[in-house]
C-alpha cells in the first residue's frame, strides 16, 4: 500500500491554479488589446471624419522634415489646391505658405516654438486671390513621431465685415447730420459728434436721458404723440421741428426716424438722422425776398415811361401855360400847383425807380469818405441837436464807381430813419470799413458775391425792429409811420442804390436794441480816383439854331415844338425815323441840332442818328427818353460825350440840355 505524499499534491494544486490563473489574465489581456485596438480604430475614426469635416483649414506637417503629410478638404478648397499639389511637399516649397515659412530657416520657427499664434496673417490662392487666415501652429507627438498641426481659420469675410463696420462708424462719426439711437423705450443710446455740435450737449449729458430735452415748446403734446404712435407702430417718421440747443437758442431740422428690428421682427431700437436747415431756411427766405423786391422793381420799371410821358404833358403845358399869364393872375397860382404835383409825382417815379435800380445815373470814380464827410454838415442839420452824430472813416478807403448824388440818398433816407427811430436824445454812427468778403460770409448771405468791397454802415441807437418788420423794410410803400408822415419809399430807395450799383446790404436790428445798417460797395479796381469837383450850369435863354425834334407820341411832340419854340429855336418836327430822313434830306439849309426819342417803332434814335450823321458829321444830337435806364442802356445811350435827358423835363432842363448839346452853353 502507497502513502500518498500530501505536499505534492498541495504544490501541484496551487501550480495549476496558478496557471488557470495567468491563462485567465492573458486572455483579459489580449481581450483588452483588441478592444483598446477597435477603441483606437473608432478614435482614428472619429479624428479622420473631423479632420475631413472642418470649417476650417487643417495642414499636418512632419516636425522633422517639413514634409507636408496630410492636409483636409477645406484648406484645399479654400486655396485651390489638390491633394496630389500638396502632400508630401515641403512647406516652403508651397509659395501659398510663403508668410509662414518662406525657407528652411523659416520653419525652425514652428519647429521650435510649441504654440505660435497670427490673428490676421495675409495668404494668397492658387489663382493669386488674396485672402487673410487666422493661424496657430502646435507640435505634439504621434506614434514616436513628432508633427506640427497648423490650424489655418479665413477671416476675410469677418474682416471685411469689420472694415465695413469700421468704415459705417467712421461716416456716422464724421456725417454733418446728427445721428441720434434710442433703444425702444426712447432712451438715447448713442449720439455722434454733430450732436454734440448742433446742440452743445455732451454725449455724457444725454447718454441715458430722453430725447425730450431738445424740447423747444414750439410743438404741442398732439405733435410728439403722433411722432411716437407713427415710430411704435413701425413706421417711418419725416418731418420738421423746432428744437433747443443746450444755450436755450433755438433751430429747427429736418428729421427722420426710423424703426429698427430684430431677425424675429421686434423693434429693439430707433434711430433719427436730423439735419440742421435753419441756415436754409434762412436763406430760402433770403432768396424769396430778393426774388420778391425783383418781381416789384420790375413793375415800377415797366410803368415808369407811361407815367413820365403823362408828367411831361402835364408839366410841360402847366409851365407854357404859366408863360402866358402874370403871376397876379389867379389861374396861375392854380397852374403852378399843378405843375408842383407833377414835380412831386416825378420825385416818387425816380424813387421808385431807384428801388427798381433803373433810374439814370452818372457815376464816377470817388472817396467814399470825402462824399461822406460832406454830406455830414447837411446830415447835422437834418437830424437836429438832441441827436449826435459819430463819424467813423476809414484811415485808407477803396475806390467806389457811384453816382455821388446816390450816396446823397443813401445817407438822407437812413439818417432820417434813424431820427424817427429816437425818441429824445440819442446816437447815429456812420462808418466805412475796407472788407473782403470770402466764401464762408457769402455762404450765409444770400446772393452775396466774395471779393474786396468798401462797407458804409449807418447805425442809430432808436427803437429797433422785429422780425415781421424787418422782413418788409425795403419794400416800396411799406411805412409803420403815422398816416400823412412817409411815403414808405425812403428804405426802397437805399435798397435799389445799392443793388444797382452791384452792391449788397444787411441789416442787423433788435426791439429797443437799435438798427444798424450795412452797405458793401464794389471795390474799383481801375485808375486812381479823382477828385469830386461841384460844377453848377445855369440856364440859358435859348437860341436861334435849327433843330429837327422826332418823337412819336404826338402830345409830347406838341409841347416840346412849343417849348423849343419859345427858346427861339427854329424847329422842324417828325413823328417816325422815316419822316425824320425825309426831311433832313428835303431840307434847304443846316439842320444844327436832332432831338430825338430813344425808342421808336421801326427805328430807335440811336440809329437814327447814325444814319443822318453818315452824310452830316457835323449834327449834333440830344436824346431823350421816358424808359428807364436798363432799356436806355440797350440802345447804346450811355456811351461817352452823348448828351441825354430824361423825361418829364421844365423848360429850364432843356434850354440846358440843348445849349450842351449844341456846344455853345450860354450862361445868364
Amino acid at each position: 500500500m502507497i502513502i500518498p505524499n500530501t505536499n505534492t499534491e498541495n504544490q501541484l494544486h496551487l501550480a495549476n491554479t496558478e496557471l488557470s490563473r495567468q491563462i485567465a489574465l492573458l486572455e483579459e489581456k489580449l481581450l483588452e488589446k483588441e478592444r483598446t485596438g477597435e477603441a483606437l480604430k473608432d478614435s482614428e475614426k472619429r479624428y479622420r471624419r473631423l479632420f475631413e469635416s472642418a470649417k476650417d483649414g487643417i495642414l499636418i506637417l512632419d516636425a522633422d522634415t517639413g514634409k507636408v503629410v496630410d492636409v483636409n478638404p477645406f484648406l484645399l478648397k479654400l486655396l485651390g489646391y489638390s491633394y496630389d499639389a500638396i502632400y508630401g511637399k515641403y512647406i516652403w516649397e508651397l509659395g501659398v505658405f510663403k508668410d509662414i515659412a518662406a525657407s528652411k530657416d523659416a520653419f525652425r520657427a514652428l519647429q521650435t516654438n510649441d504654440y505660435i499664434r497670427y490673428d490676421d496673417l495675409p495668404l494668397e490662392t492658387m489663382d493669386g486671390h488674396p485672402i487673410a487666415v487666422e493661424f496657430v501652429s502646435n507640435v505634439y507627438l504621434v506614434d514616436h513621431s513628432t508633427v506640427i498641426q497648423c490650424n489655418i481659420r479665413d477671416i476675410t469675410a469677418r474682416k471685411r465685415t469689420d472694415a465695413e463696420r469700421k468704415q459705417l462708424m467712421a461716416a456716422i462719426e464724421q456725417t454733418g447730420e446728427t445721428i441720434i439711437m434710442t433703444d425702444a423705450k426712447g432712451i438715447i443710446q448713442f449720439v455722434n459728434p454733430a450732436f454734440v455740435r448742433t446742440t452743445g450737449y455732451s454725449r455724457e449729458e444725454v447718454l441715458g436721458r430722453n430725447p425730450n430735452i431738445l424740447k423747444s415748446g414750439k410743438q404741442d403734446d398732439v405733435f410728439y404723440r403722433n411722432l411716437w404712435e407713427t415710430i411704435s407702430d413701425g413706421r417711418i417718421w419725416t418731418g420738421l421741428m423746432v428744437n433747443k440747443r443746450k444755450d436755450g437758442s433755438l433751430y429747427t431740422d429736418e428729421t427722420t426716424i426710423s424703426p429698427v428690428r430684430d431677425p424675429s421682427g421686434r423693434i429693439t431700437s430707433y434711430v433719427a438722422v436730423i439735419r440742421d436747415i435753419t441756415d436754409n431756411l434762412r436763406l430760402a427766405a433770403q432768396l424769396q425776398q430778393a426774388q420778391k423786391m425783383e418781381s416789384i422793381g420790375r413793375l415800377a420799371g415797366g410803368v415808369a415811361h407811361d407815367f413820365n410821358n403823362m408828367l411831361s404833358i402835364i408839366m410841360g403845358r402847366a409851365e407854357l401855360a404859366m408863360m402866358k399869364l402874370s403871376p397876379s393872375d389867379r389861374v396861375y397860382n392854380d397852374l403852378r400847383e399843378i405843375e408842383a404835383a407833377g414835380r412831386r409825382s416825378a420825385n416818387l417815379t425816380h424813387q421808385l425807380l431807384a428801388f427798381a435800380r433803373k433810374e439814370t445815373i452818372a457815376p464816377i470814380i470817388l472817396n467814399l469818405n470825402s462824399v461822406t464827410g460832406n454830406m455830414l454838415k447837411m446830415l447835422r442839420r437834418m437830424i437836429g441837436e438832441d441827436i449826435d452824430i459819430v463819424w467813423k472813416p476809414s484811415i485808407d478807403p477803396w475806390p467806389v464807381k457811384m453816382d455821388p448824388s446816390q450816396i446823397d440818398q443813401l445817407l438822407a433816407n437812413l439818417v432820417v430813419n434813424a431820427r424817427d427811430a429816437i425818441k429824445g436824445v440819442g446816437k447815429v454812427i456812420i462808418e466805412t470799413k475796407n472788407m473782403v468778403l470770402d466764401d464762408g460770409f457769402c455762404s450765409v448771405h444770400a446772393d452775396f458775391i466774395p471779393g474786396h468791397y468798401i462797407q458804409l454802415a449807418v447805425s442809430d441807437s432808436g427803437c429797433g425792429m422785429d422780425k415781421e418788420i424787418l422782413a418788409n423794410i425795403f419794400e416800396p410803400f411799406f411805412t409803420t409811420k403815422p398816416m400823412g408822415q412817409g411815403t414808405g419809399l425812403g428804405l426802397a430807395t437805399v435798397y435799389g442804390i445799392v443793388r444797382q450799383n452791384n452792391g449788397f446790404i444787411n441789416v442787423y436790428s433788435e426791439p429797443d436794441e437799435g438798427t444798424t445798417f450795412r452797405m458793401y460797395f464794389p471795390r474799383y479796381r481801375g485808375k486812381s480816383a479823382v477828385a469830386l469837383t461841384e460844377t453848377a450850369t445855369e440856364a440859358a435863354i435859348g437860341g436861334s439854331e435849327k433843330v429837327l425834334l422826332v418823337e412819336d407820341e404826338p402830345a409830347i411832340l406838341k409841347m416840346t415844338e412849343t417849348m423849343l419854340q419859345k427858346l427861339g429855336y427854329t424847329i422842324l418836327t417828325a413823328r417816325s425815323p422815316g419822316e425824320a430822313i425825309r426831311i433832313h434830306e428835303e431840307c434847304v439849309g443846316e439842320i444844327h441840332l436832332l432831338i430825338t426819342d430813344v425808342v421808336m417803332p421801326d427805328m430807335n434814335g440811336r440809329d437814327l442818328a447814325k444814319r443822318l450823321l453818315a452824310g452830316h458829321p457835323n449834327l449834333k444830337h440830344l436824346f431823350m427818353s421816358g424808359f428807364t435806364a436798363d432799356i436806355i442802356a440797350r440802345h447804346g445811350i450811355f456811351d461817352a460825350g452823348l448828351h441825354f435827358i430824361q423825361k418829364p423835363f421844365s423848360l429850364k432842363e432843356l434850354a440846358v440840355k440843348v445849349r450842351e448839346a449844341l456846344g455853345d452853353v450860354k450862361v445868364h
